[in-house]
């Protein structure tokens, strides 16, 4: 396929002229329109109008300039059908071999709050996807280009194989062409549906588009394969998979999973936090006056669970906690806003430790906010649901027993409750201050989690207040608490057990409140 004739028609006019003028300098033919004839012509570049091979001009405010059989007819006729070359020779239809073709930019139009209804129809581009997808559609005789990133590595291919392009970058060209018209024709969907029915929470249609960053090395376990992606629609919030590498070894799928964990985590607390991460759960979770003691409270819960751990933190590291990080024993990643130079040098001295840096200065200000997650992936199908913001306000809270809590209890039972929505189900957190003291996670029974808790918390737990995701069915678990030395309890209520639970407290002179909401995590 030898390039003799090229259309050029772009919204996104980067790179262009000095693309077009590669080609004339090439032997090849230019053929475009309105603006992009405008620019070229200005630059000296010779080229015909399009209307020059229709014999059509453009209409209707430039709605329709390439609508018409003579340019389509050029792109689609096949060269081995006898049929096809008669009908090009018999109506005068000069053969397009390459199609340069972008589109209006309709997501960053509709992005701006200023935009209407009328301004988001008029820069949905229907030539443009009209000559996408049929140049794609005939890649073996035409090639379609439909970015600007493009346009090095075609010419070097023109120049590498004698004004020709090989197959497979013709097929690559199409699929690339036909990416960014699934992408556009879903992004108009979607704006569409809310403009139909804005108050519609889950739409009928959830429009999902990721672009792969890099394959790990494997997922969960060595013989799985995997890879990371991320939005298409990109972030305007922190995330693990934006966030910059600056040191250490290739990130894995668990770390991937645990960083993002804790970063939501951190987020969710307004004072300097640390988050010590093991298997998307924490091992511990503090808050503190600065980020070194956070780190420091938050290392303390369970040291020995700690090893091989991920840490998130709100606050930049500086020197005082990266020495803190440096000296723990193994520390897979750590994730922050930001290091200062000093602290960034410390702890590259552990060439393996992944340091991750998250281009926010201040993670708490990036609170966790009202959206839609994927929580799993069903065999044939997708749950979503709604981030579990929610936080229970002082006010709200019910104390249910004779003795109500004091001010020192009550400042960690409702950092207790903040903290037990991030640990798996059934999930029990000790606290004293603001800081974990003993962690209970995933456990199938309610009791077992609290035994498990109390264990880990040793002699922390005398003093301690314990926070339940879920309600307690039988007052098995206060009385677990209540022997350990727990002084009280912050937990959902709403059980037919809630009787017998808060006889127990009271019987055992324990504070009991209620917050009338769950916060399971499966």
């Amino acid at each position: 396929m030898s390039m003799q004739r090229a259309l050029i028609s772009v919204s996104d006019k980067t790179g262009v002229v000095e693309f077009a003028r590669a080609l004339f300098e090439m032997g090849v033919d230019i053929v475009s329109t309105g603006g992009t004839a405008r620019i070229l012509r200005a630059a000296e570049i010779p080229c015909r109008e399009v209307s020059d091979l229709t014999g059509a001009p453009e209409i209707l405010d430039g709605r329709v300039k390439t609508l018409h059989p003579r340019i389509h007819g050029a792109i689609l006729s096949l060269p081995e059908k006898e049929s096809h070359v008669a009908t090009l020779e018999r109506e005068g239809i000069e053969a397009i071999d390459m199609v340069v073709v972008n589109l209006y930019p309709f997501e960053k139009a509709v992005a701006k709050e200023s935009s209407t209804l009328a301004d988001a129809l008029e820069e949905i581009d229907i030539g443009g996807v009209t000559l996408l997808r049929a140049a794609a559609k005939n890649f073996a005789n035409v090639a379609i280009v439909s970015r600007a990133d493009q346009y090095d590595w075609i010419l070097g291919l023109l120049r590498e194989n004698s004004l020709t392009l090989p197959l497979e970058a013709r097929k690559k060209l199409a699929v690339e062409a036909f990416a960014m018209t699934r992408r556009y024709d879903k992004a108009i969907h979607l704006y569409l549906s809310e403009a139909a029915d804005p108050d519609e929470a889950f739409p009928t249609f959830l429009n999902l588009e990721y672009e792969r960053v890099s394959e790990l090395r494997y997922g969960e376990n060595p013989h799985q394969g995997a890879a990371v992606y991320h939005t298409c629609t990109g972030s305007r919030e922190p995330c693990v998979v934006h966030a910059e590498q600056l040191s250490g070894k290739e990130l894995s799928y668990n770390n991937l999973m645990d960083l993002d964990a804790a970063m939501a985590i951190v987020r969710d607390f307004p004072e300097p936090a640390a988050a010590v991460m093991k298997h998307s759960t924490p091992c511990g979770l503090a808050s503190a006056t600065t980020i070194a003691k956070a780190y420091e409270r938050a290392l303390a819960c369970d040291p020995v669970s700690a090893f091989g751990s991920v840490i998130a933190l709100n606050r930049t590291v500086d020197m005082e906690v990266a020495q803190l990080i440096h000296d723990t024993h193994f520390v897979e990643a750590v994730i922050a806003p930001d290091y200062f130079k000093n602290a960034l040098e410390l702890m590259r001295g552990k060439k393996n430790r992944r340091l991750m840096k998250a281009h926010f200065p201040d993670l708490s200000q990036y609170g966790l906010r009202p959206q839609k997650q994927m929580r799993s992936m069903l065999c044939g199908g997708l749950l979503v649901q709604d981030v579990d913001t929610e936080d229970v306000p002082p006010e709200e809270l019910r104390v249910v027993t004779e003795r109500k809590p004091t001010d020192e209890e009550m400042t960690s039972l409702r950092f207790a409750w903040r903290a037990v929505k991030h640990v798996r189900s059934n999930a029990i957190v000790l606290a004293k201050g603001k800081q974990t003291v003993g962690i209970g996670a995933g456990q199938m029974s309610r009791v077992d989690a609290s035994v498990l808790a109390v264990w880990k918390a040793g002699d922390r737990v005398k003093g301690s207040v314990l926070a339940s995701d879920a309600f307690f069915p039988m007052r098995d678990a206060v009385d677990t608490a209540a022997d350990a030395g727990v002084t009280a309890i912050i937990q959902p209520g709403g059980s037919k057990g809630d009787e017998n639970a808060i006889k127990a407290a009271n019987e055992r002179d324990i504070a009991m409140v209620f917050t009338g909401m769950r916060h399971f995590k499966h």
